[in-house]
């Protein structure tokens, strides 16, 4: 009589370090934003797509963006995304380069060469990563590394209209001169086009709103103000873009970054549910502006 014999067992797949890392109130986590995934869809990190839109996305797509994978953080990477984009570079014109002037601080939008891809991701490194006793070197290493490969990520599969990392640098003639454009760059925000159902019923005859999210300022240049120049680039970028309101989220608990967004116009127009806080995460609120315009106005332009 035949024996049966059980397959062998094959060995569990290796394991690979996790960065213990903050999470970004803006978005649902930063480490969640961060791993890869399908190309941005019309409702960016934060919802599902919906049918008709979903097409319609695609449509709106440039040409060769269709399945393009996920790059590492490398030379190579970010050397691709920079070739992708390249074109779109400066498009606010030679004497309109940056969004906004606001108390020293320039605001534009990200150039896609390698050092200021890397520049951002490590103002963001530095934002989002909590300290960890043992290793903290290499955690933080290996942190940077996600954060700059899920932002070659999001510049080579994003149209140039549904997301834009924008940079805020020191503008003094000093400072033009004696540093590389990388090097000026002291705080970074990420805009996304994004159309949530949990958001969108907030918004009076919208359909689309701009989100704002990995808002990440060095550490030294805080309370200097380049939080609200980021946030005027922001709105900015909203009007180019058409958008009648921009929304974003901050910890229910931290007075200091919901005084700011207060004091730039927003407002609380709903929280995260109680039990949130029984599994041990922080609360969330979610705040919106409308900007100063009329949809005909917007749609004029």
């Amino acid at each position: 009589m035949a024996v049966l014999r059980a397959p062998p067992l094959l060995p569990p797949p290796p394991l690979t370090p996790s960065s213990p890392s903050s999470r970004c109130p803006t978005c649902c986590g930063f480490t969640a934003a961060i791993r890869p995934r399908p190309a941005p869809s019309r409702t960016g990190i934060h919802g599902g797509a919906r049918g008709a839109k979903k097409s319609l996305f695609a449509r709106r797509r440039r040409p060769g963006a269709e399945g393009a994978p996920c790059l590492a953080a490398t030379e190579e990477g970010v050397g691709a995304a920079g070739a992708a984009r390249g074109e779109e570079d400066d498009e606010e014109g030679e004497d309109g380069y940056y969004l906004v002037r606001e108390a020293g601080w320039g605001v534009r939008r990200m150039g896609r060469v390698g050092e200021e891809m890397r520049m951002v991701a490590q103002v963001q490194a530095e934002a989002f990563h909590v300290p960890v006793a043992l290793f903290n070197d290499f955690f933080f290493d290996f942190f940077k590394a996600e954060v700059l490969s899920a932002l070659i990520y999001r510049v080579r599969n994003s149209p140039p209209d549904r997301y834009a990392c924008l940079v805020a640098e020191e503008t003094e003639p000093a400072t033009q001169q004696s540093l590389a454009p990388y090097e000026k760059i002291v705080g970074v925000v990420d805009c996304t086009v994004q159309d949530e159902d949990s958001v969108i019923k907030h918004l009076q005859g919208a359909d689309e709103y701009l989100y704002v999210s990995g808002i990440a300022v060095l550490p030294s240049f805080r309370r200097m103000k380049v939080g609200t120049a980021l946030l005027k680039a922001c709105e900015a970028l909203g009007l180019q873009w058409r958008h009648r309101f921009m929304v974003l989220r901050a910890y229910e608990d931290d007075d200091g970054a919901r005084g700011l967004y207060a004091k730039a116009g927003y407002r609380v127009v709903s929280k995260d549910p109680d039990w949130v806080t029984w599994v041990g995460r922080r609360r969330r609120v979610l705040m919106i502006k409308e900007l100063p315009v009329h949809k005909e106005q917007i749609q004029q332009q």
